[in-house]
């Protein structure tokens, strides 16, 4: 989201936009400030990425840590889901927010609706695209 939000010829530029901008409080893993300052880096530029870290540091998001027993969580995650693409940082962040209690996720990436979790996974969360 944070990328698409940064590249004006991302197809989900506006769209990003408008959600990051809604005005609800936004809440981002360490993993994925790092996955998105590389992406901008590598992509757009080290302008963009240290801009990118800027706003968040201002404000923008507030950063919650990954911790030991959040990476116990996903990779237990990834042991339940082996059918699944999710990526370290998919998994990082279904155990954080599962820690924290947050059941909304602003992404554009598709595992955030595959991902089930709760008694028989049967709780997804919602997306907010």
């Amino acid at each position: 989201m944070f990328y698409a939000a940064a590249d004006r010829g991302d197809r989900s530029n506006i769209r990003a936009k408008a959600v990051l901008s809604a005005g609800e409080r936004l809440v981002a893993t360490d993993h994925i400030l790092v996955e998105a300052w590389f992406l901008l880096a590598h992509r757009l530029g080290r302008q963009a990425a240290e801009g990118f870290w800027a706003s968040v540091r201002a404000g923008s998001a507030s950063i919650e840590t990954v911790t030991e027993a959040d990476l116990e969580v996903a990779f237990s995650i990834g042991e339940a889901f082996a059918d699944q693409e999710f990526s370290i940082v998919d998994r990082t962040t279904f155990a954080v927010m599962q820690r924290l209690g947050l059941e909304r996720a602003a992404s554009l990436d598709d595992h955030f609706a595959v991902f089930r979790f709760g008694p028989e996974r049967r709780r997804a969360f919602e997306i907010v695209r």
